[in-house]
């Protein structure tokens, strides 16, 4: 895999300040047609008529490697249609939200086909919910053919669908081999997080290696262990931070830091160091980690493996999802139905999302894509083993959960609270309490529990 995945690693959290800034207070807007996104293929009215010949030009924004892979495939996607132009433009991944955010409020100067993370797709839509275009009619039919949970990120709670998923980042357990072996610990072995836990301890004392990094400007693990069990901040429109589930999660992340099984730092930087000088032995992440340690640690080739993530019993859930993008048509668009038209090119054809996989290192949301020979095939760099089908197979078990326009808020609330029991020893059910309840205020949702 030849991809860099930094910037796609911190989509969820680099930017949550400033969309939270940006998208405050915003509870309609953006272009559209009264209160209800158009239909792209033109039987409610404002997009072209679907027997329309494709011509013209669109443009496409993008960042980093997903930019690199649609310059890769425009021009096939000319080809098979003489007389249209992609112009894919990389708008610089720091600069990206600031310009869709501020294009959605004007109403103009958006390009005709978007990039953004999944996650951020249900801010947007909730937040100006005439900003793109409809793509239920064109678009719906697919869903079988995506990850499910996936699928719930371009899906309005109404069922419409405003985007069609690129990639996504099932998560599993990455490990030092060589720090396991010296401690005597079969990887394979831990079924639950009680068993990870027990594993750090004794990893520890043998090689002195802490277990696991955590940025203490960051929420960590949490949401990752929030959706192993099937959940997010929100839960049908409602605060959900001091659920059970929430209060599980966060002891569980207590409970490494007071064993001493964590090392700190800031930001992702201080995470790439902490893993090429060894001083952590494990990385519970998505599949683009992969890309990381190939293209940024090469000399530590055949020093790796990846099993599923313990669950938080031996038989639940063993993955997760961090990251993934879609692509989405703005209403403002000019050219809606050559738009279209080129993502379902790019995302509903199993070749096509292979070659991104092989080529920029996208692992597929598209689920015709997994069942590829390439998945299966041994990698070098982990001493053989087919790491690809390792998340291939997890993929399916990959909660879906609810991402509100209130995440950004929830987020920032939420590092507090995180900090505060990871590194001052608060409790955790008083802690989520005290988070659940600023949240509600903040945002005028009630709560869960």
């Amino acid at each position: 895999m030849s991809t860099r995945p930094t910037r796609r690693a911190v989509l969820a959290t680099g930017l949550a300040a400033t969309a939270s800034g940006l998208l405050g207070g915003c509870a309609m807007g953006g272009a559209g047609t009264g209160g209800q996104a158009r239909d792209i293929d033109g039987t409610k009215g404002g997009g072209p008529g679907k027997d329309e010949k494709l011509g013209g030009r669109i443009t496409v924004w993008s960042w980093d490697v997903a930019a690199t892979a649609m310059k890769r495939l425009a021009g096939s996607f000319e080809q098979r249609h003489p007389g249209t132009t992609v112009d894919v433009v990389d708008i610089g991944y720091d600069n990206a939200y600031d310009k869709i955010i501020v294009g959605l409020r004007g109403g103009t100067g958006l390009a005709d086909v978007l990039t953004v993370e999944g996650s951020h797709m249900p801010r947007f839509t909730g937040s100006f919910p005439t900003g793109f275009y409809d793509l239920t009619s064109l678009g719906g039919r697919y869903g079988g053919d995506f990850d499910r949970a996936a699928w719930r990120t371009v899906t309005g709670a109404d069922r419409k669908v405003f985007a069609l998923p690129w990639d996504i980042g099932p998560c599993a357990l990455y490990y030092r081999t060589d720090h396991f072996r010296a401690a005597g610990v079969d990887a394979r072995s831990l079924r639950t997080w009680d068993d990870y836990v027990e594993a750090g301890v004794r990893v520890k004392q043998v090689t002195g290696h802490k277990l696991i990094f955590q940025d203490s400007t960051d929420t960590g693990l949490l949401p990752m262990l929030l959706q192993q069990q099937g959940q997010a901040y929100f839960k049908q429109g409602r605060v959900a931070v001091d659920t059970p589930e929430a209060v599980r999660a966060l002891t569980l992340m207590k409970t490494l830091a007071d064993k001493g099984l964590v090392a700190y730092g800031k930001g992702w930087d201080a995470l790439v160091t902490s893993t090429k000088e060894g001083t952590t032995s494990t990385t519970p992440t998505a599949a683009w980690w992969t890309g990381t340690l190939t293209s940024e640690m090469p000399e530590l080739k055949g020093r790796f493996g990846v099993v599923p993530l313990p669950g938080f019993t031996a038989d639940g859930v063993h993955t997760s999802n961090i990251g993934g993008s879609t692509l989405c048509v703005p209403a403002q668009s000019g050219n809606p139905r050559l738009a279209w038209a080129f993502i379902e090119f790019l995302l509903t054809d199993a070749a096509r999302q292979v070659s991104m996989l092989r080529s920029e290192g996208l692992f597929p949301a598209y689920l015709p894509a997994l069942d590829d020979p390439y998945l299966a095939e041994g990698q070098d760099y982990f001493g053989g083993q087919p790491v690809l089908d390792v998340f291939a197979r997890l993929v399916p078990a990959i909660p879906p959960v609810e991402y509100e326009a209130d995440d950004a808020k929830a987020t920032d609330i939420m590092v507090s609270a995180v900090t505060s029991v990871m590194l001052r020893g608060e409790d955790p059910r008083r802690a989520l309490d005290s988070a659940a309840g600023q949240l509600a205020r903040a945002t005028g949702r009630k709560r869960v529990a």
